[in-house]
């Protein structure tokens, strides 16, 4: 695995949990009509020029590190649930698991990689079939259903990684509540671009931003509904 994409962070009950509660909406709205909802935090890590990954989905011209990936951390103190496209699921999957058992795995990979196996995972394909896992969940038809019944569950903030196809579809359904962008200094030329031509505009208000001592710039946005 490429250098970045450690740091990019970087049977099935639960799917029955769900499945249940989609088919009993009445009892779900009852079950929490006094619960807020619980946010749907996006992190994209990019270039200047607003791409996500080279040509061919590599990651090997961001700019790495242990304080980026000590900033992500900070973020999963904050969520209990992370929500992914396919290709960022496998991408994050082949590695993250095993990272905290790993000769010379630092403070930050351990602490990612135990918060990566203890949350439940939802992904968003259509091509994936369910795990043979407890915390891993499939999402195939009705997105925004399964997304909104999600939502509608106590917990903190769910977070979703990359998978710039799956977040401008979930932006276009108005499902994402703030996202930050991990902006690196550095100009990619082309490459996979977070965002193709989208069909609306969608107004955005600044909430946080920190630089990091590499010069990487990290804005959170909350998304105006």
């Amino acid at each position: 695995m490429p250098q970045f994409a450690r740091y990019i962070a970087a049977s099935c009950p639960l799917k029955c949990y769900y499945l249940f509660l989609s088919s009993h909406s009445n009892l779900n709205v009852h079950l929490n009509k006094n619960i807020k909802m619980r946010q749907l935090t996006l992190i994209v890590q990019t270039s200047l020029d607003g791409f996500v990954a080279g040509v061919n989905g590599e990651f090997d011209d961001f700019i790495g590190g242990e304080e980026n990936l000590e900033f992500v951390c900070s973020l999963t103190e904050e969520a209990d649930a992370v929500l992914f496209g396919r290709v960022s699921y496998e991408l994050l999957e082949s590695h993250w698991p095993t990272a905290a058992n790993k000769q010379g795995a630092t403070e930050n990979e351990i602490k990612y990689s135990n918060w990566y196996n203890a949350v439940p995972k939802f992904v968003l394909s259509q091509t994936l079939t369910n795990k043979d896992s407890t915390n891993t969940c499939i999402f195939q038809d009705n997105i925004e259903t399964e997304i909104n019944n999600l939502k509608q569950q106590p917990g903190k903030t769910i977070l979703m990684f990359g998978s710039p196809t799956a977040a401008q579809s979930l932006l276009e359904l108005n499902m994402i509540d703030s996202f930050w962008m991990i902006i690196h200094p550095v100009i990619f030329g082309k490459g996979i671009p977070f965002l193709r031509n989208g069909k609306d505009k969608i107004n955005l208000g600044l909430l946080v931003s920190k630089q990091l001592s590499n010069g990487t710039l990290c804005n959170k946005y909350s998304v105006v509904k």
